[in-house]
C-alpha cells in the first residue's frame, strides 16, 4: 500500500509538470524568448532537415509534446500505482522503465533546464524509488 502511495505521488509531481509546461506552452509567453528579435529570427528560419516549419514551429512543438510525455508518464503510473500495484509489483520491467524514464528526465534537467523543474523531477524520483522498494518489500 505505501509503495502505490509514494508512486502515485510521484505520477502526480511528473503529471502536473507535464500539465504546467502545457499550459506554459500555449496559454502564456513563459517560453517565449526575452528578446523579440530572438522570436522573429525563429519564426523566419528553418531547420536544416525540412523547410516546411520554422524553428519556432517546432520550439512549440517540442515543448508541446514534451509535455505530452511528462503527462502521459504521469497518467500511466498513476494508473498502474491505483489499479493495478500488483502488475507493477510482478513487473521488474515497468519498474525499471519508470526509473529510467525519471533518470532520463533528471539527467535532462540538469544539463538543460532550470532548478524548478529539476528539483520536482527529483522529487519524483526520489518518490518513485522509495515506492519501488516498498512494492518489493
Amino acid at each position: 500500500m505505501l509503495g502505490a502511495i509514494l508512486i502515485s505521488v510521484s505520477a502526480s509531481i511528473m503529471l502536473a509538470l507535464g500539465a504546467v509546461h502545457l499550459a506554459y506552452t500555449f496559454a502564456s509567453r513563459k517560453l517565449h524568448p526575452k528578446e523579440q528579435d530572438a522570436a522573429a529570427k525563429m519564426q523566419a528560419s528553418s531547420p536544416v532537415i525540412s523547410g516546411r516549419t520554422t524553428m519556432w514551429n517546432a520550439w512549440i512543438g517540442f515543448n508541446a509534446s514534451h509535455s505530452f510525455g511528462a503527462i502521459l508518464f504521469g497518467l500511466f503510473y498513476l494508473y498502474l500505482a491505483q489499479a493495478a500495484p500488483g502488475l507493477l509489483r510482478a513487473s521488474l520491467f515497468l519498474q525499471l522503465l519508470g526509473a529510467s524514464a525519471l533518470a532520463a528526465y533528471a539527467a535532462v534537467a540538469q544539463r538543460y533546464w532550470f532548478r524548478t523543474p529539476l528539483l520536482g523531477i527529483l522529487l519524483a524520483f526520489s518518490l518513485y524509488l522509495a515506492g519501488a522498494i516498498a512494492l518489493a518489500s
